[in-house]
């Protein structure tokens, strides 16, 4: 048997180039992950710039949501595992659950079977059923199909993992922590994080002298925009209370509900929208906190590993901290309890911006070393 290893990794969704949270943890994850493994990766007919990855991608699978139940990609997807002699198959998200376990059984029942793994991003059922959704039950019973069927599990977190372990009746040793990254391995110099701060003060108009505070998020997804509500609501009052504290609160992102559209842009309450940036790494260099009111939604908030790796300060949420572990961050990030929005106005406007990201937070956030782990992980599992 030949032990090269040789992976498939599976992305139902456009994710090049990457833009959100989401998409830069399976573009980041792949790109280092092929650095150290041979890579395929077979997606969706919509994913843009390709060639530009450091390994080879097809575009089979289709745009259409009927993608997820046509049970003609195990034909297509299996004829590949042999000619490209598969020994890996990654999943992301249990969604592809029962293809990825039909190509397990069935592929090269010849010579031997693919290896499936699972690259969970957040317990999906969990996810949704904070959202209220009603068949949460429904997928948390095919999350949990999926994972006892792999052959080893990628979670983006340890509560994740130990979560998953102790309800799903996965072995151990199958799971490992394999966490959402950070492409650099150190912060901006002092001259790179000035030069961004000049960038956006002169784009919005910002007193050189204010603390600019930055929000950052799909503003379609309701956790985000519950959070953009915290802040319009319950947070800026707060801050415009206290006279002698001189700030800018700076919203990003897109898909904002038209119904939003007269109440963010406020700048005589210390609000910019800035919506949707084509590049959003001045204002993780730029700004000063970073400010994350998140209550639900679960796995690992992919704009605090950013913002820390940038080197911003983090008040955040205990719900949206979570999968930061606080000794890796030192007193660069505060956490609050949920709903006390007094002490997380209060921790914003005493909040020391001056303190370094510890060194401790690029060992574990950067992603050379993530996909090293993975790659090990992955080797192993012959």
């Amino acid at each position: 048997m030949d032990k090269a290893v040789n992976v498939l990794s599976l992305v139902s969704y456009k994710f090049l180039p990457p833009d959100m949270g989401g998409q830069k943890g399976i573009a980041f994850f792949n790109r280092y992950l092929a650095k150290q493994l041979k890579l395929l990766c077979v997606t969706t007919l919509d994913n843009d710039n390709t060639e530009d990855e450091g390994y080879p991608v097809k575009k089979i699978l289709s745009n259409s949501k009927l993608r997820y139940a046509n049970p003609f990609y195990f034909f297509t997807l299996n004829r590949i595992i042999r000619d490209k002699n598969i020994t890996h198959l990654i999943i992301e998200h249990p969604y592809y659950g029962w293809l990825g376990i039909l190509l397990k059984w069935f592929s090269k029942p010849d010579s031997y079977r693919v290896k499936l793994v699972v690259h969970s991003h957040n317990i999906e059922a969990l996810r949704f059923k904070t959202m209220n959704k009603w068949w949460w039950g429904i997928l948390w019973n095919y999350e949990k199909f999926t994972h006892s069927n792999a052959d080893l599990n990628f979670f983006i977190h340890d509560d994740d993992r130990n979560y998953a372990i102790e309800n799903f009746k996965l072995l151990p040793a199958k799971c490992i922590t394999i966490t959402y990254g950070f492409e650099q391995p150190a912060v901006p110099t002092a001259d790179e994080k000035a030069a961004a701060r000049k960038l956006i003060c002169h784009a919005h108009k910002i007193d050189p002298t204010e603390k600019i505070l930055l929000f950052n998020g799909t503003l379609g997804y309701k956790p985000n925009l519950d959070a953009l509500d915290i802040i319009l609501e319950k947070i800026n009052p707060l801050l415009l209370a206290n006279a002698g504290f001189n700030y800018k609160i700076i919203i990003c992102g897109n898909k904002l509900p038209v119904e939003y559209a007269g109440l963010v842009d406020h700048k005589d309450k210390n609000i910019i929208y800035a919506g949707f940036v084509p590049d959003i790494n001045p204002y993780f260099k730029g700004a000063d906190i970073f400010i994350n009111p998140v209550i639900d939604g679960g796995g690992i908030k992919t704009k605090l590993v950013e913002a820390l790796g940038y080197g911003l300060s983090v008040v955040s949420t205990k719900s949206g901290a979570i999968g930061i572990p606080a000794e890796l961050t030192a007193n660069k990030m505060k956490v609050i309890a949920d709903n006390d929005w007094e002490s997380f106005a209060s921790q914003v406007i005493s909040m020391n911006t001056e303190t370094a990201t510890p060194n401790e937070f690029f060992d574990h956030f950067y992603w050379g070393n993530i996909a090293g782990k993975a790659a090990k992980a992955i080797a192993s599992c012959l």
